[in-house]
């Protein structure tokens, strides 16, 4: 027996009820805007995934306060050990001892070791066969998370900060641009376009699956103009924007490519709210000659001008 009142949901695995206007599933990013509370520290933690996936200045400064800080300890602890059990320091003030103690746990720890300074006695000694054996393995893993960071592929699509409502053929159409500033190759490119609209009356939300223009090309090596035209089986058809405001809308774009470069699949995802669409603007046209070629100006991916909707 078939179970009652069963529907086809395409919520793509979003939250179909909002307890607040202005709700936003997807950031501008494609980070989901959800926050997580009452997680213990150790399920968030999660260091291989933060460390490949922060930003290279921030990698790059971890790993700078991190190999600092180790060297400092065992600076510190050879401090502790006595001075007199390491040969060739030369300082006689504490500073000058222990900038000489930091300079050779950095040679110790590089298993550089110049020869200038030693360990004599057995502490210092076991200190010093530790932060070696430290090093390697803290060496090791800083070059596997640098291959990794390399290695990872990821879509660097571009997107146009706004979408407009413009004439399209003999109607209108939900237009916005996108366009891959990297010199890699994305294949096969497939986009879909899912639009949030708040029910009436209650704070539910339905998605609808847009029907587009064109949703997959196999080349993408200028800026596609992803279109949706608004006929009358679409969801847009007949709204103005005050009641597209009023419905809270949200269109989730979804983007998958093929990455000739990583020879792997990869992803890219935005949103645009209803406050992010001009109406009655069209884009500019970029591509321009070039040789016998053709050339686009990326940076004015937004450039839009007035258009009279049909």
């Amino acid at each position: 027996m078939k179970p009652k009142n069963k529907h086809n949901h395409n919520d793509l695995g979003l939250d179909t009820k909002t307890v607040a206007e202005g709700y936003r599933a997807l950031n501008k990013d494609g980070t989901f805007n959800v926050r997580k509370q009452n997680v213990s520290f150790l399920e968030q933690l999660n260091i291989f995934h933060s460390l490949v996936s922060m930003s290279w200045l921030k990698f790059l400064t971890v790993l700078a306060l991190g190999y600092f800080t180790i060297n400092i300890v065992f600076a510190s602890l050879y401090l502790i050990i006595g001075m007199e059990h390491l040969t060739g320091i030369h300082g006689t003030t504490p500073l000058d001892q222990f900038t000489e103690a930091f300079f050779f746990s950095a040679q110790t720890i590089t298993t550089l070791g110049y020869g200038q300074v030693a360990p004599l006695n057995l502490a210092a000694n076991m200190v010093a066969a530790t932060e070696s054996l430290l090093g390697l393995l803290l060496f090791a893993l800083a070059t596997g998370l640098m291959y990794g960071r390399f290695s990872k592929p990821y879509a660097t699509i571009k997107y146009s900060t706004h979408a407009v409502i413009a004439p399209y053929q003999e109607i209108n159409g939900f237009m916005f641009r996108v366009v891959n500033p990297k010199n890699n190759q994305l294949l096969e490119v497939e986009v879909s376009v899912t639009l949030s609209l708040k029910r009436n009356t209650t704070d539910l939300r339905d998605f609808h699956l847009l029907e587009l223009e064109r949703t997959k090309v196999v080349f993408f090596p200028t800026m596609w103009t992803i279109v949706h035209p608004i006929t009358p089986s679409s969801p847009l058809y007949g709204l103005s924007p005050t009641e597209i405001l009023i419905k809270d809308a949200e269109f989730i774009v979804m983007i998958k490519a093929f990455d000739e470069s990583f020879s792997q699949t990869v992803y890219s995802r935005s949103s645009y709210k209803a406050q992010e669409i001009k109406w009655g603007e069209k884009f500019t046209y970029l591509t321009k000659r070039y040789g016998t070629g053709v050339s686009i100006d990326i940076s004015s991916i937004d450039d839009t001008h007035t258009a009279d909707l049909n």
